[in-house]
């Protein structure tokens, strides 16, 4: 099945934070080097989106969260099969409490 890909306001505000961190601690050109490479992460997820592990920490949701992981970052997403989308939930930071992942708007 073909899928598209949409990011949520959360998850952008999200990958938005990384990439102001990363230009501020270690300059512009590695900020844009982490958020290419989460975005280009996300898309892998186009080729077949249900490989990926589900969220042990999201089982508790009405959606079903899977996760992809780019470094030190989990892309949370959900898919929508009737109406053809993946969905990008969430960018999380693994260095923090796992638990935090819980965490909403």
């Amino acid at each position: 099945m073909d899928y598209s890909i949409l990011w949520s306001d959360y998850a952008i505000l999200e990958l938005n934070k990384i990439f102001d961190y990363y230009c501020e601690k270690a300059g512009y050109g590695v900020a844009v080097h982490i958020y290419t490479a989460i975005v280009s992460e996300a898309d892998r997820l186009l080729i077949d989106p249900e490989t990926y592990p589900l969220e042990d920490n999201l089982l508790d949701r009405e959606n079903q969260y899977r996760y992809i992981i780019c470094d030190n970052y989990k892309v949370i997403y959900s898919i929508d099969k009737p109406a053809g989308y993946i969905e990008i939930a969430d960018v999380f930071d693994t260095r923090q409490n796992p638990f935090k992942i819980k965490r909403t708007k």
